[in-house]
């Protein structure tokens, strides 16, 4: 009979439920006899006690079972295992949205485009504002501007944001005026919740109702679930049907009464979104997510997309490498913009000093990039740094100490730039710069775990140390950016990708110093000569006379069409600037050392990559990259 057993020695965990009753919860094991506890069981518990508490007992009813404990070994504490279970939801959701894309027949324009089909795009009937600006927001400058009006009057539209130009803004201002237009609610969707917010929020700032469509819990919700979870999953049948109300109600309150959705690529195919259509959609940071989650979105019902972001910097993250080179990463963005869809620039860039622009804009944009701030607005006050050059915060810290193989073998470490990492960041804190305001950037797969140990032992907590992929999207007043590599003859892997330099090279608003052995790093074509070279003592930095060779001729040398990066051959005329000539005269050497069963192909007007044939080169030229110079491109093209 079970009121004959007992058991003894049990461990007891209390919590007080929100009925303000105690529940207690053991473990009861079992014994040769099975003795089997059912809920309603009456259960007396008690306590016989001891020199600093009273005996105590109460009886009970088991309200909760712990399901699937046959063959638990619950008498032993140690030898277990723990794995990570893999879920497959975000898989399942952009295999989905491929499926749904290829039946879904709600948009017939937006369908053909996205498989590059040839077809007559309309132009979109809407009524343009007379202003384009939006009280809530920073004025709109020019490109901003053409942005915005460009974008409401077609179908697929694709905006560059390079590092700094008000993306944030322009995307805010589009979806303001789509609310206005009264087509629907929009859909707005980034790449992560933080990235939503952030968005969410300045769309906000406009004055449409926006809801963030994620797992966030209405308080009464919360501790009606809490309260089905401490008593077993059941709840009264009162009790249930208004769990099931509220939920209902707090999703169709989410859904109906916005005029902006919000949500990751991912939340987009969330089951509560399912019967929701979306005539249009904005997909920001969209060169950071893959073709397949880009395109969840667009099975919404939408008949007006647009995407921003920036092809000059890194794309998705793709783990395997034969998913990347089978083209997992390569963005929806890059994938229009090689079939000829023209993106329109944002030009004008509000974070760096005036100097630090300079270079990114000539290497990576054309030299169109124009400054929102001026010298005096880039500068800080107060802050004492011995810049070499004045009104030029940066400089390259020359280093020549050698890398080295870290521990678990699959990494490096300098010791020697990194103890000059940690002078750097001390000058820094001297000149007045406290460590939230600088961040050390290190390369991906580097030793980042012996840079951590400096600041550690230096005691500043604030100060970041982050990889440069970690790092895109953010900014720093101030960044340490570190190289690492200091070997001749492997090179360094980090430069091989001019998105990655693109990135390292914008993240800081008022000055910024890196630190490498520029005998490796001019070997690069981007490097040679690009910086203020010094070395010695930070208190008495002087220009560095190291010998450089000349660049590797033809480019980066990367194949861009495999790793889609966006490149520019360019050579630098005796302004300073960079001529249309150059480019195409550099372009076409590149090609001729490259001839072969196929050719890379470097757009050099709007920085994306393809792979040609030789018999259709002069046709692209001249219809992909609008090269200006036909003539002279047709009679190089017609020789070979």
């Amino acid at each position: 009979m079970k009121e004959s057993q007992s058991k003894e020695n049990l461990t007891v965990r209390w919590h007080i439920g929100l009925n303000k009753k105690l529940v207690a919860y053991f473990v009861f094991p079992k014994e040769e006899n099975k003795l089997r506890l059912v809920l309603g069981d009456e259960l007396r518990l008690l306590y016989p006690g001891d020199a600093a508490h009273p005996a105590w007992n109460s009886v009970g009813h088991v309200v909760y079972l712990l399901p699937g404990l046959d063959g638990v070994p619950i008498d032993v504490n140690h030898g277990f295992c723990v794995d990570f279970v893999w879920q497959s939801t975000r898989f399942d959701r952009m295999q989905g949205a491929m499926k749904n894309f290829a039946v879904d027949g709600t948009s017939v324009i937006i369908y053909h485009q996205l498989l590059g089909h040839e077809v007559d795009v309309q132009m979109v009937r809407n009524t343009l504002p007379r202003r384009f600006g939006v009280l809530g927001l920073p004025d709109l400058n020019a490109s901003q501007i053409n942005a915005v009006k460009n974008v409401l009057q077609k179908p697929i539209s694709l905006i560059q944001a390079p590092a700094g130009t008000g993306k944030t803004v322009t995307s805010a201002t589009i979806v303001y005026h789509m609310v206005k237009q009264g087509q629907g609610q929009v859909l707005v969707c980034a790449p992560s919740n933080v990235a939503v917010d952030q968005l969410a929020e300045k769309i906000s700032a406009t004055g449409p109702k926006v809801r963030h469509f994620d797992t966030s819990e209405k308080s009464e919700l919360h501790k009606l679930q809490q309260l089905k979870d401490e008593q077993g999953g059941e709840l009264s049948s009162s009790d249930e049907k208004k769990y099931k109300n509220l939920k209902s109600a707090i999703e169709r309150e989410i859904i109906q009464s916005a005029d902006v959705i919000c949500c990751t690529y991912i939340g987009a195919a969330d089951p509560g979104l399912s019967n929701s259509r979306f005539r249009q959609v904005l997909i920001d940071e969209s060169t950071q997510a893959t073709e397949p989650e880009s395109l969840i979105p667009t099975v919404l019902g939408v008949k007006q997309v647009v995407l921003v972001g920036d092809h000059c910097q890194l794309g998705p993250v793709i783990m395997c490498k034969k998913a990347a080179c089978a083209g997992l990463g390569q963005s929806l963005f890059e994938c229009l913009l090689l079939l000829g869809i023209k993106p329109i620039r944002l030009q004008v860039q509000y974070r760096m000093h005036p100097a630090l622009s300079e270079f990114p804009s000539n290497s990576f944009y054309e030299g169109t990039l124009q400054n929102g701030v001026t010298i005096i607005e880039g500068q800080t006050t107060g802050i004492d740094f011995p810049w070499p050059v004045p009104n030029r915060p940066m400089f390259f810290y020359v280093q020549l100490g050698q890398e080295e193989i870290s521990a678990s073998g699959t990494s490096y470490l300098n010791r020697t730039e990194a103890a000059n990492v940690e002078k750097l960041v001390t000058a820094f804190l001297k000149s007045g710069v406290v460590p939230s305001q600088v961040s050390v950037i290190v390369i991906v797969g580097f030793e980042k775990g012996l840079f951590d140990s400096v600041i550690y032992l230096n005691k500043l907590s604030n100060l970041q140390v982050a990889s440069v992929d970690s790092f895109q999207g953010r900014e720093k007043d101030y960044i340490i950016l570190s190289c690492v590599r200091s070997n001749g003859h492997q090179g360094s892997g980090f430069l091989n990708d001019p998105r990655r330099l693109n990135v390292a090279l914008t993240r800081a608003r008022y000055g910024i110093v890196i630190l490498g052995n520029p005998k490796v790093l001019s070997k690069q074509p981007l490097w040679n000569g690009a910086w203020v070279l010094v070395e010695g003592p930070l208190n008495n930095l002087k220009q560095s006379m190291v010998q450089f060779q000349s660049p590797r001729k033809g480019g980066y040398g990367v194949d861009y069409a495999t790793q889609g990066a966006c490149g520019n051959f360019m050579n630098q005329n005796s302004q300073g600037g960079y001529s249309r000539f150059s480019r195409i005269n550099d372009f076409m050497s590149q090609i001729c050392h490259q001839v072969g069963p196929s050719l890379i192909f470097v757009d050099i007007g709007f920085c994306h990559a393809s792979t040609i044939t030789c018999q259709k080169l002069s046709e692209l030229l001249r219809r992909i990259l609008y090269i200006y110079f036909s003539d002279f491109i047709r009679v190089l093209t017609s020789e070979y």
